[in-house]
């Protein structure tokens, strides 16, 4: 496989004409791009980390020989980047094939630090991503996220009774219930407001 390109967030044209989401894009109702297919894509993982460009942790793809992640690609109509560049601002855009035909969104190395309380995961984001994959994958797709995710050692913000995350989605009983219990199994350590 040829060296993978990075994408300068200032070209104009770009050749790939879809993404590859792995965190909150996975979820429909965070967007309205046409050709929604389930993908799934080697050599990368998924991690909280932080950046100095937003407040909270967030997802990142990080490159990672032998991983592999479940997610969902999408059509940019006209390959018109800009709101999809605006939404995904901390990130890179690289291109995924030698064809540049899909791309996807990770923090350029040496610019991330891990999650912390400082900068935790806030929990209406991480539903927000769960909901997508229990709805594209089921609860084994979505337990497979959270076996497949790296930094569950950083501290999950509960913001559930007033969402932070700009994107947030109601859940149902179910969806927080199995949200609950992963985050529990992981034994992860949970910030009251």
């Amino acid at each position: 496989m040829g060296e993978k390109k990075v994408i300068d967030m200032d070209q104009s044209l770009n050749r790939a004409a879809r993404f590859f989401g792995y965190g909150s894009l996975v979820n429909r109702a965070t967007h309205d791009y046409p050709g929604v297919q389930r993908q799934r894509i080697k050599g990368w993982a998924r991690a909280w980390r932080h950046t100095g460009l937003r407040e909270v942790a967030f997802l990142t793809a990080v490159r990672a020989p032998g991983a592999e992640i479940e997610g969902l690609s999408a059509d940019v109509p006209g390959s018109d980047w800009a709101a999809l560049d605006a939404r995904e601002f901390a990130y890179d855009r690289i291109d995924l094939d030698d064809e540049d035909t899909t791309a996807i969104y990770a923090i350029p190395e040496g610019k991330h630090a891990p999650a912390s309380a400082a900068h935790p995961i806030l929990l209406s984001y991480l539903d927000v991503v769960t909901q997508g994959y229990l709805r594209e994958f089921g609860e084994a797709g979505a337990a497979l996220f959270f076996a497949t995710t790296h930094g569950w050692d950083a501290p999950i913000l509960d913001d559930r009774a007033a969402p932070l995350y700009p994107r947030h989605q109601p859940l149902s009983p179910a969806e927080i219930s199995f949200v609950d219990g992963a985050i529990h199994a992981l034994e992860c350590r949970i910030l009251r407001p």
